[in-house]
């Protein structure tokens, strides 16, 4: 019967393959897979999960098999388990959708390495091909290949994807330089509170850029007479509003200061990304960034975004509070640096490796060795800055590492309008964290975790905080639809299963 089973559905894939007009091959770029593998799941011969059916209907656009709503993805934790061995840091989830919107100042061929394959870039990739972008993943899966028209279809966009990121609002730079007017649906992406694109504003009107926001969209006029015509002041020392000023800076025909700039990792991945372009970048890793534009940017370029820091701070975090010895290599450590002064304040057993190069050849990276430690409350508050000091992304993290410390921890994250409160989350799972007000928590260890069954917290750092305390957690977890954190992380469940966890993906039917 089963066997059946898997016959049948093989060649319904097959029929919606063909239907398609695509070949073994094709899929199995779509799927990140092997055309062997499809050969095999088509003729009935290769068990097949519901996950890798409704990933198979996604990318064929098709309804494989009719089972009602087959409804979101869970996650089923058996926590109290050691983790061991050694894991890879995966390329920047921040980075590559920076230089998904950089490809668009590109008329020529971009080939990005080791793209994170996470549902941001999905759906970023999901608004390029709807307004005529061709991308198609290579090399077996792994890295990214796009090709742009001679002229965008901006009227096709897809705004059902676009809302679902907050990333569309990195079109605003590129798109500036391509036509006069143009409409881009609202950016959406995690529930982190109200948040202005007034600080992008303030930086591209000064390229001519005027934006009224009505109806769900952002209208945008371009006045081809304004140039900047002196240093361009950002009023948020912010990566995104960084990113947005020198994806437009990048094709103005002249010199552009900009001050008050991020000097964060992203920022850097796309300054190193736009030199492979001809742009010449001055003053990379501070806060003073001078573009020497280019106005027409037509190259094939081939380009390998670094690892991202805050993946190898959940990593660490997985560690510390499962009481692990791990190995968590290719780890880049000049954006993890003051993260690693606060842990060994507070206790944390670790080593590095010597320094060695990024693909990219200019990020430094180490493969860091994490021990079990007695680890106590740090003194000062933990508190986000801007690089170099401890990453905004990070601050989640530092909640379930202080709940097994000895002591009260202060968090605050003064960033987001309520992200601080998601964290509160983890006293569903045994911890005692008190909510101060919207930006500071009160976190009190240790603690003694208890499995626990939740929704996922609607923001991508808190959910894996919730993630990695339900795995220290004696007992089975249920983590309820976990697309947010799908947004920023490849097969987190199965690489944290490579190193000893225990969880299932799983949906209801």
């Amino acid at each position: 019967m089963a066997d059946d089973y898997l016959v049948r559905i093989g060649k319904l894939i097959r029929d919606a393959r063909q239907h398609r007009g695509w070949t073994q091959t094709q899929l199995a770029e779509a799927l990140g897979t092997s055309q062997s593998a499809v050969n095999r799941i088509e003729r009935g011969n290769q068990n097949i999960s519901l996950e890798m059916i409704a990933r198979i209907g996604e990318a064929l656009d098709s309804e494989i098999v009719s089972l009602g709503y087959a409804g979101p993805m869970h996650l089923r934790v058996v926590g109290g388990r050691r983790l061991s061995g050694s894991i890879d840091v995966k390329t920047s989830k921040n980075a590559c959708v920076a230089l998904l919107c950089a490809s668009l100042l590109n008329k020529g061929r971009t080939v990005l390495r080791r793209v994170a394959r996470i549902e941001e870039v999905y759906r970023l990739l999901e608004v390029l091909n709807s307004i005529g972008v061709r991308t198609r993943w290579i090399n077996d899966g792994v890295d990214l290949e796009i090709v742009p028209p001679a002229e965008l279809n901006m009227a096709a966009i897809d705004a059902e994807a676009a809302v679902r990121t907050r990333s569309i609002i990195m079109f605003l730079g590129p798109l500036l330089h391509r036509m006069d007017h143009f409409k881009l649906p609202y950016a959406g992406g995690c529930d982190l509170g109200t948040r202005t694109i007034e600080p992008h504003m303030i930086a591209l009107r000064r390229f001519g850029l005027d934006v009224a926001a009505t109806e769900g969209q952002y209208h945008a006029m371009v006045d081809r007479s304004v140039r900047p015509d002196r240093p361009i002041v950002l009023t948020e020392r912010g990566d995104t509003v960084t990113e947005n000023a020198l994806l437009a800076a990048a094709r103005h025909d002249g010199v552009t200061v900009i001050r008050n700039a991020s000097s964060n990792y992203m920022v850097q991945d796309l300054c190193f990304f736009l030199e492979a372009l001809g742009v010449r970048v001055e003053g990379i890793g501070t806060t003073t960034l001078t573009v020497h534009g280019v106005p027409t940017i037509d190259v094939d370029v081939d380009y390998s975004p670094s690892e991202d820091p805050v993946e190898a701070m959940s990593l660490l975090a997985a560690a510390v509070v499962t009481e692990s010895e791990l190995t968590v290599c290719r780890v880049p450590i000049e954006f993890l640096e003051i993260e690693l002064a606060v842990l060994e304040e507070m206790g944390l057993d670790h080593d590095r490796t010597p320094e060695y190069f990024a693909d990219n050849g200019r990020t430094r990276l180490v493969d860091l060795t994490v021990r079990p430690s007695k680890l106590e409350a740090p003194i000062d508050k933990i508190h986000p800055m801007p690089f170099p000091g401890l990453n905004i992304d990070n601050v989640p993290f530092f909640a379930a590492i202080a709940a097994v410390a000895s002591g009260k921890t202060l968090i605050h994250d003064w960033v987001y309008d309520n992200r601080a409160i998601y964290l509160t989350d983890l006293n569903r799972l045994g911890g005692r964290l008190q909510l101060l007000d919207p930006h500071r928590v009160l976190v009190e260890g240790p603690t003694r975790w208890r499995a626990a069954e939740m929704m996922c917290p609607p923001a991508l750092r808190p959910a894996v905080v919730v993630l990695l305390a339900m795995m220290a957690a004696e007992g089975t977890s249920v983590l309820r639809n976990v697309y947010v954190i799908n947004r920023g992380y490849e097969d987190l469940a199965e690489r944290l299963n490579s190193i000893g966890a225990q969880i299932e993906i799983f949906r209801d039917i």
